[in-house]
């Protein structure tokens, strides 16, 4: 071998290994979250993956309500997921159907890549079933015309999949089960899980299946008519393995008529801690998802101010805290009433599935899927845009500064919340070079955004939100988004719109 071929393995391996030290250090940087400010200039050549733009919806397009197959995200109430044995993602959702009487049976879809959705078919359907989609047992204790609200989880090898039969209004409800081995059917049904009746004190319906840290299912449901309660679940049939109703564990005060549901529990390991999302307020209007946690999957949960989930004494809009509401961005109308979720976490990623209603035609149910991220103390947060496909990384200083639009989820704001533009400067200043308000840049992708309340004493609000890449769906282009809490356990969002 020549000395010159030895140079170039020579310079070969030493550009690998180089290489090699940016990469870790790359991955050193995201794993130490939080820890140190970067300057503008050390992360100059960062490189950022925007997701690809999804595929156009038409909002209220009559065209598609008698056709099944093109339904894609429309017609979407209560959506439970599941990522099926075979790759896909699956979707059980209650009987709806904009302009028209929706067939019952419980609506099924599936997606390769939780953004193109195609309609799969029901999990009852047929002429064993009343009004060819409701178990007889569930029609008998009832008389509904429609499910509602499933749940499903694997179990036993088995896919299990819990649903609801009711009469809106009153607490003549039943929870049932249906197995089957694969997500697309055949089901059998199971039969009655629970069922409650004029006078109970609570409403069995809106079920969802979670397991605690040992493996230990337990059955979350009910809503109004006295709150949310756990029972454990028997892991042979799938039933409650105790007598009764189980334990309350959410609950709310009359004033607001007990308005509280769709409730849905997971456990995250990295922070030892189980969470309770919940639905508050009225489908039609001002739904919106409420989260509080706990150490133990029977409680007590708390939000994050400390008050338990069945405070009924403090102003019922100031108990959980609310990671999503109705709202709107600029040049869009938004969205309204949001809520009823489930959680996929699918590895390391996690995400809310829930639907939202048009804001200039309140009868027209979507599917919504957003990322969820996580702050450094451990609560949830959601991305201020639906799922198109991206990731959160490594950012840098220089990305954040801008204009963006700003929302605040007040706990009070009953429709949607409102944007407010503010200007983030190279200098570290909000809005302008004089003012007391200023924001910093965390490593890897955090900022705090402190807020002058008092100059005088400085006091501060601060706000610690997380960066991500996104699709601006209002303005059809890919951009920043944040999401966060303030030290007040308010939740905030952000879009970068130059």
């Amino acid at each position: 071998m020549s000395v010159g071929n030895k140079n170039l393995i020579l310079k070969g391996g030493l550009l690998i290994l180089l290489c090699v030290i940016v990469v870790l250090v790359n991955v050193l940087v995201f794993a130490s979250a939080g820890k140190k400010d970067i300057s503008v200039s050390s992360t100059k050549n960062i490189k950022v993956t925007y997701p690809k733009a999804p595929p156009k919806i038409t909002l209220y397009d009559l065209s598609i309500i008698n056709d099944e197959k093109k339904w894609t995200v429309n017609n979407v109430h209560d959506p439970a997921i599941i990522k099926a044995d075979n790759g896909w993602y699956y979707i059980y959702s209650t009987d709806v159907k904009v302009g028209g009487v929706p067939k019952p049976g419980i609506q099924i879809r599936k997606s390769k890549d939780l953004i193109n959705w195609q309609f799969v078919g029901y999990v009852f359907n047929g002429k064993d079933y009343v009004y060819g989609g409701i178990p007889k047992g569930a029609y008998e204790w009832t008389q509904a015309t429609n499910l509602w609200a499933p749940d499903i989880k694997k179990m036993n090898g088995k896919y299990y999949l819990y649903y609801a039969a009711s009469q809106f209004g009153k607490n003549q409800s039943y929870i049932g089960l249906a197995t089957a081995t694969n997500p697309e059917g055949p089901w059998k049904d199971e039969g009655e899980v629970i069922k409650t009746k004029q006078g109970d004190v609570v409403n069995a319906i809106d079920p969802c299946l979670t397991f605690d840290a040992n493996g230990q299912p337990w059955l979350v449901y009910g809503s109004f008519f006295g709150g949310i309660y756990i029972i454990k679940i028997d892991k042979k049939t799938g039933k409650p393995a105790e007598k009764g109703f189980g334990k309350l564990i959410a609950r709310r005060d009359m004033s607001v008529q007990d308005a509280i549901e769709g409730p849905y529990i997971i456990y995250n390991p990295k922070f030892k801690k189980y969470y309770l999302f919940v639905s508050y307020d009225s489908l039609f209007n001002d739904y919106n998802v409420r989260v509080g946690r706990s150490d133990k999957i029977t409680g007590p949960y708390v939000d994050y101010n400390g008050k338990l989930m069945t405070d009924i004494e403090s102003p019922p809009s100031e108990v959980g805290t609310k990671i999503l509401g109705g709202y709107h961005f600029e040049n869009d109308d938004g969205w309204i009433a949001p809520g009823h979720n489930s959680v996929l976490i699918d590895g390391n990623d996690y995400y809310i599935i829930h639907h939202a209603r048009g804001a200039l035609d309140k009868n027209w149910p979507y599917l919504h899927v957003r990322k969820i991220l996580w702050t450094d103390d451990g609560w949830p947060v959601v991305s201020p845009e639906r799922y198109a496909g991206e990731k959160e990384q490594v950012l840098s200083k220089d990305l954040v500064v801008g204009s963006w639009e700003r929302i605040v989820l007040d706990p009070y704001d009953y429709l949607q919340s409102e944007p407010v533009k503010i200007t983030l400067l190279k200098s570290g200043k909000i809005n302008s070079e004089n003012s007391s308000d200023f924001w910093t840049f965390v490593s890897p992708n955090t900022i705090k955004l402190n807020w002058c309340k008092d100059k005088t004493k400085k006091v501060y609000e601060v706000e610690t939100v997380k960066v991500i890449p996104a699709w601006d769906w209002e303005n059809w282009k890919p951009t920043l988004v944040f999401t966060g809490l303030s030290n007040k356990g308010i939740a905030v969002w952000g879009k970068k719109v130059k």
